[in-house]
């Protein structure tokens, strides 16, 4: 036999490197998409309310969050307010005219340098677990995705959280890559290699639960729409309407976990900008607790609209943009296979 043979296709019909770049194409069209939106709107914000020196925001398109520190008021497009905006398309079209249309991406580089290798590594995990449990789960599996969900978003946060604390650093203590070396051997050196995976918990608490349900409904959504429009293949609008539909409800359930995330973030993002060390009780429990002894429990469900817009087209992009790419190379690799037996035959 040949060693030159191409890989065959996996069970679904594509290969995992065909999954990895149907993922990465759908990563990169939702970051370009949903990108203008959060720096629109954090530009609202700092023109209502501007950021102090110091203080900290984190900036999340839907598929990455971004702990930014504000040095001035003025050193980032994505957060610098020249000016008066009357609404989110008079914030559009004044910074499109004002400081060229390239900054409603300022917010771009750090999120593809992280959400690229996190969702290529979610979905191809993903997929390959899904069918995997499907077959060993034999008359439960339908529930297949809620497994495969949950365990593919440890995979890929586990992986990607040494890279986030690695960028945070960068961007919160302006350090040089050889001051960043050391800081992070010496802390390797005095409390071990966990501490690379520093605030992964929090994380996990919040996306493990939001990844179970997303896949279980997006599966469950996407199989009701195929019965009931009488279609065997998905189409681009039963896949975005159920990524949409099912990003929201996971959204909406996983809220408080993302508040306590953030509001985590914010405060040992702004204890490092001041370098001082991290004083604060920052556990899941004691941030909830002091969340609703500030601000009620109806704080635990803050920013519900901003979370709600931002999640609900990032997931229908996402997905929809990831079944098409899978559908591409599914025939592509139906045509390679049925070309040559048509060509034998005649």
């Amino acid at each position: 036999m040949s060693g030159q043979s191409p890989a065959p296709p996996a069970s679904n019909g594509i290969t995992p490197v065909q999954q990895m770049v149907a993922s990465c194409s759908g990563a990169i069209l939702t970051s370009l998409l949903v990108t203008p939106l959060d720096v629109v709107k954090i530009r609202l914000q700092a023109q209502k309310n501007p950021f102090p020196k110091g203080k900290c925001f984190v900036y999340c398109n839907g598929l990455m969050d971004h702990l930014c520190v504000c040095d001035n008021g003025t050193s980032k497009a994505w957060y610098k307010a020249p000016g008066h905006f009357s609404g989110t398309l008079d914030a559009f079209m004044t910074i499109a005219r004002r400081e060229g249309v390239k900054a409603l991406w300022s917010g771009l580089p750090p999120t593809l340098v992280m959400a690229v290798p996190a969702t290529v590594i979610y979905f191809t995990c993903y997929d390959q677990l899904c069918a995997a449990l499907r077959v060993r789960m034999g008359e439960r599996a339908q529930e297949a995705p809620l497994f495969a969900g949950a365990i593919a978003r440890v995979g890929s946060a586990t992986v990607i959280s040494p890279l986030e604390l690695i960028r945070t650093k960068l961007q919160s203590q302006k350090q040089s890559y050889r001051e960043l070396t050391h800081c992070i051997s010496s802390a390797v050196e005095t409390e071990g290699w966990l501490s690379l995976w520093r605030g992964l918990g929090p994380t996990l608490l919040r996306d493990v639960p939001f990844s179970a349900m997303y896949w279980y409904n997006y599966e469950l959504g996407k199989s009701w729409l195929c019965e009931r429009y009488n279609t065997r293949e998905p189409t681009l609008t039963i896949t975005f309407i159920s990524g949409a539909v099912s990003g929201s409800i996971a959204s909406i359930i996983t809220l408080p976990f993302d508040v306590v995330k953030t509001r985590r973030q914010v405060e040992v993002g702004e204890l490092q900008a001041k370098n001082l060390s991290c004083q604060v009780s920052s556990s899941t429990f004691s941030v909830m607790s002091r969340i609703v002894a500030q601000d009620g429990f109806v704080g635990l469900f803050a920013g519900f609209l901003p979370r709600l817009i931002k999640v609900a087209p990032a997931c229908a992009i996402m997905i929809s943009t990831y079944e098409f790419g899978k559908a591409f190379f599914r025939k592509h690799n139906q045509e390679k296979i049925i070309g040559p037996l048509q060509t034998s035959n005649t």
